[in-house]
């Protein structure tokens, strides 16, 4: 029961960090937001616990989450001529998945920290061209 318990712990922290980053996604007029990132935090953490609990190789699933959040992440990238967009959204989708395997594994105090750095960042962006205006 402890153990059911802990993953509903995991997987509502999970989801609670990849939402945080989305909102500022979500807010941004991003292509990928609040719910994008709830689950791709939520399926990271979902696969990560998986290969524990099954006792599978934990790096082989982490590479394996990164190399499909990276497809996901290509699908928020549009190039047109020399503009490209979508390259912040891709970002955040990878980190959002590195915060979700993070929360898998257990380490709550470091995938909290990593949001924030992540948000920061985030909004460094908008900080920065009301500051340059």
């Amino acid at each position: 029961m402890i153990v059911q318990l802990e993953i509903v712990v995991k997987l509502i922290l999970a989801v609670a960090l990849g939402g945080l980053i989305g909102i500022e996604r979500e807010k941004s007029h991003k292509p990928a937001g609040i719910r994008t990132h709830m689950l791709v935090a939520l399926g990271a953490c979902l696969f990560t616990i998986s290969s524990m609990n099954l006792g599978m190789d934990s790096a082989r699933i982490a590479a394996g989450i990164v190399t499909g959040i990276g497809f996901i992440g290509a699908g928020t990238i549009i190039s047109s001529g020399k503009n490209i967009k979508g390259i912040t959204t891709a970002a955040s989708l990878w980190t959002t998945s590195a915060v979700g395997l993070l929360v898998g594994i257990g380490e709550y105090f470091i995938s909290t920290i990593a949001t924030l750095f992540i948000l920061i960042i985030l909004l460094l962006d908008f900080m920065i061209k009301k500051w340059l205006k």
